[in-house]
């Protein structure tokens, strides 16, 4: 099942741009995802189960890198938003 995910990421720090720039180049490293990035939000779409493993690690990858982080996700499965 195909899935999409439209995410955004907010920072809780004054520099802000850095965990944000992270968070995209981090998600970008998985193979087999179609990843688009807009100034509000990042859509990643594929496979369901590779996707919500991808957004995860890179979710905890950022974690473990800028501490805190507010994330927000729509998930809509079976369906290609873009």
């Amino acid at each position: 099942m195909q899935v999409t995910i439209d995410i955004s990421m907010y920072p809780n720090r004054e520099n802000f741009i850095p965990p944000i720039n992270g968070f995209i180049e981090k998600i970008n490293q998985f193979e087999n995802l179609k990843i688009t990035t807009f100034p509000t939000s990042t859509v990643v779409q594929g496979e369901f189960d590779y996707a919500m493993q991808a957004v995860q690690s890179t979710i905890a990858a950022c974690y473990r890198e800028f501490n805190m982080a507010v994330y927000v996700a729509k998930i809509i499965p079976g369906y290609e938003a873009l």
